[in-house]
């Protein structure tokens, strides 16, 4: 039999907060509220805590672990997998990361074009002892139009495109098309990838009709997630990719709405 060094003692009387695999490749089924299942490819980080008499970890139980569930990620399924690397790996903490692009199918205003949009999102879930914690985002570009720049020119407006980024903490199922569509609509337009003459039309008179500042984008998205009784805890943020300036703008709420 080989020996496990990992599982030897050791004497430094020191645990380790978080340790595991990090920005490992690995392809993924999520669940797509439309179509039922998405494939797509995830960038985890997987960690647990090793207790002070342990001299290392099992590394490969962690990717043996994500195995067993890529196909099937979701909110239900993280908490076995937080049971799992806690049980496997001999540890009361464990925590996951997992990035992914997710894509939606977006038609154009007025050509109907369809095409995907990808956007940023993210699951983050932890363990400690029996509590357990999860968390959603989403990052969705979107454009805004300066409602100064519109007061003040004498032609036109400068616009941007604004990256909106929401996570929350929810008690009941919220879809990442819905955050989606939070951020998309409190912003002066939303981004498509394929758009037409008379699509680009529509989109630049829309913006130019809805101007808002970054604190207006938080503050909109903020309104809508306070008002979802879903939505326990929230933060989001706007950077404004400024088009006049050679740096960004940027706006900030978190909220914890469990009082």
């Amino acid at each position: 039999m080989l020996k496990d060094i990992q599982s030897q003692h050791d004497f430094r009387n020191i645990s380790v907060d978080k340790v595991g695999i990090k920005d490992i490749l690995y392809p993924i089924t999520l669940r797509d509220k439309a179509k039922g299942n998405q494939h797509t490819v995830a960038r985890i980080n997987a960690y647990v805590q090793l207790p002070h008499n342990f001299k290392g970890t099992h590394m490969s139980r962690f990717v043996e672990v994500l195995n067993n569930y890529r196909k099937d990620i979701s909110i239900s399924s993280f908490k076995l997998i937080l049971d799992d690397l806690c049980q496997r790996l001999d540890s009361s903490e464990a925590h996951i990361e997992v990035f992914f692009p997710y894509f939606i199918e977006k038609i154009s205003p007025v050509s109907g074009q369809v095409s995907l949009m990808d956007y940023e999102c993210g699951f983050i879930g932890s363990k400690t002892n029996d509590k357990k914690d999860f968390v959603l985002s989403v990052k969705v570009p979107v454009l805004s139009v300066c409602p100064c720049s519109k007061e003040i020119s004498r032609y036109g407006a400068h616009n941007q495109r604004s990256y909106v980024k929401i996570s929350i903490r929810y008690s009941k199922m919220v879809w990442i098309e819905e955050l989606i569509e939070v951020a998309e609509s409190s912003a002066s337009a939303p981004i498509y990838a394929l758009l037409k003459r008379e699509d680009e039309k529509f989109i630049t008179e829309k913006s130019y009709e809805n101007p808002v500042f970054v604190e207006d984008i938080v503050r909109n998205v903020a309104e809508k997630l306070i008002n979802d009784d879903r939505v326990t805890w929230f933060e989001v943020s706007s950077e404004n990719h400024e088009s006049i300036h050679n740096h960004s703008a940027y706006a900030v709420i978190t909220r914890d709405k469990r009082g």
